[in-house]
């Protein structure tokens, strides 16, 4: 790229950056405005703080945190919101929020809980959390069956097992590929007793832990083979799916369900079932998630959200302007 191609996209980076963090404009109308993807844009803005024309840097203080927990309760009805302060490195945000969602299940858990436990690295992080903590008779028991992706550790069984260690309980696998080829195969599955009984305890659960996905054609089931780039693009552009919950329901801005061709095609806790379970506690530390988190909110299955601060004004400032 030449000098004057680098100074053109330097314009254009820092055009959109003006007009999603300082004019509080959504991706959606970015990308009406600049006639691109609202994939696209959340890519720019990412390169936007990776070349330095955005940084973020805001220390907050606890009073901080807790007006904007309460104004998540007051606008979405939910019973918490987890926020954590911002950090530009990926890895330590994800940390940051994994770090709140580890003391929160530490002071509610009890004897005899059971939690239903999802994928993903978000959720993998809260099992990976460094601390000590107290023991619990609790059961951890996969709320999908198994991934495989090398070198990262984020299937439900991996993860479950992880947290029986942490609070010394125990877990249960779900004997089941997470992602199967077709509806005929997964009904299969379904008709063995053991995947049966433990999904029925899974969907009995008090708490669940899930993470949330935005609609990018990079993203964890784009990398496992579930979906190509394209029909995470088809999705997003003509079906209007923002992102999704436990790996593969998706939904709209609003929150309604979007039929995609991942329907029919998991073993797992559905969307619906997931509603039945008392407390969902839905993990988002991507600075790109905030869209996925306003739908998942509406979407009537999150009772506590854990994420970033930036994350939590954006949401915010979305709604106020809906």
């Amino acid at each position: 790229m030449d000098i004057f191609d680098r100074d053109q996209e330097n314009e254009l980076l820092t055009e959109i950056a003006v007009a999603y963090y300082e004019n509080a404009q959504t991706q959606e109308e970015i990308a009406k405005r600049f006639g691109i993807s609202r994939i696209k844009v959340g890519r720019l803005l990412k390169k936007a703080r990776t070349e330095g024309i955005v940084e973020i840097n805001v220390k907050y203080h606890p009073i901080f945190s807790s007006k904007i927990e309460q104004q998540f309760v007051n606008a979405f009805g939910i019973k918490r919101a987890l926020i954590a302060i911002d950090h530009q490195d990926e890895e330590e945000q994800r940390r940051q929020v994994a770090s709140l969602v580890t003391n929160y299940l530490s002071s509610v858990l009890k004897n005899g809980m059971s939690i239903a436990v999802g994928q993903g690295r978000n959720v993998a992080a809260i099992a990976s959390h460094i601390g000590v903590f107290p023991e619990k008779q609790c059961k951890f028991i996969c709320g999908i069956g198994g991934t495989l992706r090398d070198g990262e550790f984020i299937d439900a069984d991996h993860i479950s097992r992880n947290l029986a260690r942490k609070f010394n309980a125990t877990s249960e696998t779900l004997y089941a590929p997470a992602y199967v080829e077709n509806r005929e195969l997964k009904k299969a599955f379904l008709q063995n007793r053991v995947i049966k009984e433990t999904l029925e305890r899974a969907r009995k659960a008090d708490i669940a832990l899930v993470g949330l996905g935005d609609m990018n054609d990079n993203s964890y089931m784009v990398q496992l083979g579930w979906f190509t780039p394209q029909e995470i693009i088809n999705a997003s552009i003509n079906q209007g799916a923002i992102g999704e919950i436990a790996g593969y329901g998706f939904f709209d801005i609003q929150g309604r369900p979007v039929d995609t061709v991942m329907n029919d095609r998991v073993i797992g806790l559905s969307i619906e079932e997931l509603k039945n379970i008392p407390c969902v506690i839905a993990i988002a530390s991507e600075n790109t998630k905030a869209m996925a988190i306003l739908g998942a909110l509406k979407s009537g299955v999150i009772d506590i959200i854990a994420t970033s601060a930036s994350n939590a004004r954006t949401v915010l400032n979305l709604q106020q302007h809906k």
